[in-house]
């Protein structure tokens, strides 16, 4: 499958967030990652084969750091928006 270019926001929340932050920075390389109320935001173009492949690689990065971490994540490539809250896919929609 051919490898697309991402665009993700994020917001993730860690019950220690001071030990998922290096991953996130690691992930968000050439993006940012921002302290917020709630944990995180993270804003970061990334390339793979699909949003949801990407979400899980992030996710299962994270959880391997902090079980109790939660991603709420909007992929977007072209004109196609993907959400997903934790590996749950939550909607797709096309803009013109």
């Amino acid at each position: 499958m051919a490898r697309k270019k991402f665009i993700l926001v994020a917001q993730v929340s860690s019950e220690r967030p001071e030990a998922i932050k290096p991953v996130l920075e690691k992930f968000a390389r050439g993006g940012s990652v921002e302290q917020s109320p709630e944990g995180f935001t993270v804003k970061v173009t990334a390339s793979g084969e699909s949003a949801g492949a990407l979400n899980k690689e992030l996710l299962s990065a994270l959880r391997r750091i902090e079980r109790k971490t939660r991603l709420r994540a909007q992929w977007t490539s072209g004109h196609t928006t993907e959400r997903f809250f934790d590996y749950v896919p939550k909607g797709k929609t096309e803009s013109p």
